[in-house]
């Protein structure tokens, strides 16, 4: 089984924010899949479904973003899962351009509270992440703007797809198809000299 975590926060008042991309992912991945995201178990909602080959349990932590480890931890230890090969955190990255999407199999938090947190209850910065860009000017509790959602919405068809890729070709696979697309982008006019 793959644990496949959201960070957000709990709430209607934070669900179409940008530190709540995680769990608007969660969401989309449940839509497409034709769950719900609703069972209460170790301080989260979940609801499982299967994506390829694998079992997967989503989940959207409740214990509010600072305190997300406790519930990855608390999954991770009631399905006997390790971080190392069975978990991906999706959440909101303020260091990249809103509507990027970077994979990466480990890291520091970078100054993210939730991260922090799960990095600090698994004592280990080995777990891969799918890191949303919302740049750094933006406020990560105000609500999204019409012209932002448009951009959301594609993200987070993005990063759907990017967790079917991860679990049925594998990491690697995903970060060459995902994050090297803005680079790409950026050095076509270069090409073309």
């Amino acid at each position: 089984m793959k644990l496949i975590v959201g960070l957000g926060n709990p709430g209607p008042e934070y669900v179409f924010t940008p530190h709540n991309l995680g769990f608007l992912v969660i969401d989309r991945i449940a839509t497409d899949r034709n769950v719900e995201v609703r069972n209460r178990q170790c301080r989260a909602l979940t609801g499982r479904t299967q994506i390829g080959d694998e079992q997967v349990l989503l989940a959207k932590p409740e214990t509010f973003m600072n305190l997300s480890g406790v519930s990855v931890r608390e999954l991770l230890d009631e399905y006997q899962l390790r971080p190392e090969s069975d978990l991906i955190v999706i959440y909101d990255e303020l260091d990249l351009p809103m509507g990027t999407i970077r994979i990466r199999q480990r890291g520091r938090s970078a100054g993210h509270n939730g991260m922090e947190s799960i990095i600090g209850a698994l004592e280990t910065q080995e777990f891969l992440r799918i890191r949303l860009g919302i740049a750094p000017e933006t406020k990560i509790l105000k609500p999204f703007s019409k012209r932002q959602l448009k951009v959301v919405d594609g993200v987070l068809d993005l990063a759907a797809e990017a967790v079917q890729v991860i679990l049925t070709e594998g990491p690697g696979a995903a970060m060459n198809r995902f994050n090297r697309k803005q680079d790409d982008d950026e050095a076509e006019p270069d090409d073309k000299k």
